[in-house]
């Protein structure tokens, strides 16, 4: 569901047949509430033009650190990567609205796209211009704490979407070995449980909060339309044996955790870190 979980006009990304139209632009704005959910915390949830992210910090991280957003690697402004690549320490001027716990409060901008793949995960990670102290001076917001574990099955969950305005919430149901749609293979993916995270176009790059916490165990990122296999959104789920199974209306994310393995003494991603697991 990359194509139908983000969601912008096809020529922005011309260069790749696999372009997010879905929805189309016209019933999408048509679609916007002009409320929030009321049963969901928004504070440090982001809004991007195709897709959704949020406002996250790591668990040491300073107030002076430049802030950090994360959404998804096929909701990068330059393209989908493609199978096999990743980006990494591009300039980047991409903007985006935040949001307190009931409302868009303001803009923060990038300076940077940290690190950005669909190989084994599907994560964009960007630098921001302001720091963690000017977005809580500027807005009263802060961010969400990307998690250093790895999370449980039926740990309780929360995917909260701005550019929706609303949020879903259901459990862990179980880590799937290798999930793969199209050319795109992610390792370790979290599916959630049903109902209650029936995610739709738009809700790609929200957080996977553990619920009752402002605590980030992932990111969303696709789902099953209509139980074919391994196809363009119809994510298929490959068990250690290598058997190969399709669920239509399965919904799914990619962990985060890993990015605590590619840490600097610096506190900053370096792909040259002994034992970095994001793809490089």
């Amino acid at each position: 569901m990359f194509k139908s979980l983000c969601v912008s006009a096809t020529f922005l990304f011309s260069s790749f047949a696999l372009a997010f139209p879905l929805p189309k632009p016209a019933l999408m704005q048509a679609s916007l509430p002009a409320y929030f959910s009321t049963n969901y915390d928004f504070e440090g949830i982001v809004a991007l033009s195709n897709c959704s992210g949020s406002l996250i910090r790591l668990e040491n991280s300073r107030d002076t650190d430049q802030a950090m957003v994360l959404t998804n690697g096929h909701c990068l402004e330059t393209g989908m990567p493609r199978p096999g690549t990743f980006v990494y320490g591009k300039t980047s001027n991409r903007s985006f609205q935040v949001y307190d716990s009931n409302s868009r409060v303001g803009r923060v901008t990038a300076t940077q796209i940290i690190y950005s793949t669909m190989t084994k995960t599907d994560m964009t990670l960007y630098k921001l211009k302001e720091t963690y102290a000017d977005i809580k001076a500027n807005f009263n917001v802060n961010a969400l704490v990307l998690d250093s574990k790895h999370p449980n099955v039926n740990d309780g969950m929360e995917v909260i979407s701005g550019y929706w305005n609303r949020g879903y919430s259901c459990n862990i149901e179980t880590f799937v070995s290798q999930l793969r749609e199209d050319g795109w293979t992610m390792n370790d993916s979290i599916r959630y449980s049903r109902p209650g995270c029936e995610v739709i176009g738009g809700t790609s790059g929200s957080p996977i909060i553990r619920k009752n916490t402002r605590t980030v165990i992932g990111v969303n990122n696709t789902g099953n339309e209509d139980g074919l296999q391994c196809l363009m959104n119809n994510p298929c789920e490959i068990d250690e044996n290598g058997n190969i199974s399709a669920h239509k209306d399965y919904s799914y994310g990619q962990q985060t955790y890993t990015v605590y393995s590619c840490l600097n003494q610096y506190n900053e991603i370096d792909l040259s870190v002994p034992g970095c697991q994001l793809f490089h």
